[in-house]
């Protein structure tokens, strides 16, 4: 028993004086392992006698109970000791990052939309607005469409159902098919001079790789005393020439003919064909043919239109114009299908959208 008591005091000494967990372990299978110093001695029971093997064998028991004890709260010691020196001496960091949030883009109707807004703003026009369902007069008969006119047919056109608590044929709702219905309602808000451009949504019953039941239009209006012709072509050319940013950019003006307009013209730009079968716009060199392609339409506006505003056209006349702004998107950023600006997919807005903060410079000459 004496032994046995001198070697508690010893590994006792042993393990408070171990002063890391690897010294530490190393004791813990010297005493306690199978080759350890209190195992050897629990394989010296079987040559005792009964009564000294069961007195000896409690007293080991015993033994190894405290010493195992001992070496957890030694271990425990150290390992505390341990993380406090750490936590004194290290600079961890123990933030997470910031989680990576997707960044929107400006959808590329929206940019077009902003880019015309500098340009005639620049040349001095406010934008007005109108409602997207509009009725049979604004959106026809203001502006001199005979009453058999295909646009007032359903495959053309969606009408609504009618209201029974209003009558007449100018009082049928349709979801306006142009947005030349803004003018008209400026114009019967106040007195001329009119200088206006409007944006907005147009709906017409179609649907194909270059047409959707949906799309965008902008149009201008000019009314003023000595507006004519020439100033319908400086104003075009320049606004085509800014938005394009080609300052040589071929411009042409052929008759044609818009209900609301006399005389009308459809306005094409020049470009040349690539030899991958794109295009590229712009003057054709010397030697190469000359092409061109229609962008948008205007004239002089129908004196009939202006009566029907209440505006004397023999006092006032002036010029409108229209464009598709998805066609002109399309020209400009090289987008080769209509549907893809309505079908929501983030993929395509990454690839043709526009960094709301690095976004073009949309001011003018």
């Amino acid at each position: 028993m004496t032994d046995i008591n001198a070697l508690k005091t010893e590994l006792t000494s042993e393990i408070e004086g171990a002063g890391d967990l690897q010294t530490l372990d190393e004791v813990r299978v010297a005493v306690l392992g199978k080759k350890g110093r209190i195992t050897a001695l629990m394989k010296t029971l079987g040559s005792m006698d009964p009564e000294e093997r069961k007195t000896t064998g409690a007293a080991l028991n015993a033994l190894k109970d405290e010493i195992a004890d001992l070496i957890k709260s030694q271990e425990r010691a150290l390992k505390k000791q341990d993380m406090d020196q750490r936590l004194s001496t290290e600079g961890e960091d123990i933030t997470l990052s910031a989680r990576q949030a997707p960044h929107g883009k400006i959808h590329p109707i929206s940019q077009t939309m902003e880019e015309m807004v500098g340009i005639f703003g620049s040349m001095g026009f406010t934008v007005a607005e109108g409602p997207d369902i509009e009725d049979d007069f604004h959106n026809f008969t203001a502006l001199n469409f005979s009453p058999g006119h295909p646009a007032r047919e359903m495959q053309d056109t969606f009408f609504l159902p009618e209201d029974d608590g209003e009558e007449g044929e100018y009082a049928k709702k349709l979801l306006r098919t142009h947005t030349s219905s803004v003018q008209i309602r400026h114009m019967e808000s106040g007195e001329p001079p009119y200088k206006i451009v409007c944006f907005g949504r147009t709906y017409r019953s179609d649907y194909d790789m270059t047409h959707t039941p949906m799309f965008h239009q902008m149009e201008g209006l000019f009314i003023d005393k000595d507006v004519n012709m020439g100033h319908l072509k400086g104003c075009l050319t320049d606004f085509v020439r800014a938005y394009f940013k080609l300052d040589d950019l071929p411009v042409r003006f052929r008759p044609s003919f818009f209900p609301f307009v006399e005389p009308g013209a459809e306005v094409d730009i020049g470009y040349t064909k690539k030899p991958d079968g794109g295009i590229k716009l712009g003057k054709a060199p010397d030697g190469q043919e000359q092409q061109w392609m229609e962008v948008l339409g205007a004239g002089m506006v129908h004196p009939n239109v202006l009566k029907n505003c209440g505006v004397d056209p023999d006092e006032y006349q002036g010029f409108a114009f229209g464009m598709g702004i998805e066609r002109l998107t399309m020209l400009k950023y090289g987008i080769p299908d209509l549907r893809t600006f309505f079908e929501c997919d983030t993929r395509w807005l990454e690839h043709y959208g526009f960094d709301p903060l690095d976004r073009p410079n949309t001011t003018t000459r």
